[in-house]
């Protein structure tokens, strides 16, 4: 099954308008109460998983309804992050989004184009209020994951390598575990990211260092092992 083909089934208006509901959230920068796309338990199961922890979801994809933002005010982030919001950096938010800010008209279905223009205004808050790297990061590579079901690879690539930047700094900078990974998993991520890129030298040495940790779990270590494999397999 080709990507195309793939995220073509994530899109099914019909079926899917009764897999949703509105949550109602309470915007932590302009106080107004809007409602969020959310999707219903068990609306559906996980079909496999790409190298770089990329999920494949059956009949409706949760990465497209991923961002919350307020029409009101334009606050956007990843929704585990949404209400993580200092109270000076508000002050910013309304300065540099608000001010700019023309409400959007979604539909009740998100498709894959939605998902991308949403991750593209939760990454510009990030950077308006100089977030985190390994915010960025995420960002960044669900953004590139997004690229890949529509089979643009110049814009994958771009993303990925967005996501490595700012991830190699998370890894150096903050503490794990970030997102809910621990250090290991980031180190395999890493050289991943390294590897899709075009660097497999250097991403052999990060699959290396995951291999003879002693401490890691043997689950990433068999997944650097894969990796680093396929490489030495050319």
């Amino acid at each position: 099954m080709s990507e195309n083909e793939y995220s073509s089934i994530l899109y099914n208006p019909k079926e899917q308008i009764h897999m949703l509901y509105d949550k109602k959230v309470t915007c932590p920068v302009c106080g107004t109460e809007f409602k969020a796309r959310s999707i219903k338990k068990g609306s559906y199961r996980i079909l496999g998983r790409d190298s770089d922890f990329f999920i494949r979801y059956s009949k409706i994809s949760p990465y497209f309804y991923d961002v919350w933002v307020c029409d009101e005010c334009g606050y956007s982030a990843i929704k585990t992050d949404f209400k993580k919001i200092h109270d000076r950096d508000t002050e910013i938010i309304k300065e540099k989004i608000s001010s700019k800010w023309r409400p959007k008209n979604y539909p009740q279905v998100y498709n894959i184009d939605i998902a991308i223009q949403r991750y593209k205004l939760s990454l510009l808050n990030y950077y308006v209020l100089n977030s985190k790297s390994s915010k960025k990061a995420i960002n960044c590579l669900k953004l590139a994951w997004m690229y890949r079901l529509k089979e643009d690879n110049k814009k994958e690539q771009d993303f990925l390598k967005k996501a490595l930047e700012n991830l190699s700094k998370a890894y150096y900078n903050e503490q794990s575990p970030i997102y809910g990974m621990d250090s290991f998993t980031i180190m395999y991520l890493i050289g991943e990211l390294t590897r899709r890129t075009g660097n497999e030298e250097d991403s052999i040495i990060w699959f290396s260092k995951v291999i003879t940790s002693r401490t890691c779990p043997s689950r990433i270590k068999n997944l650097a092992r894969d990796q680093k494999d396929l490489i030495k397999s050319k």
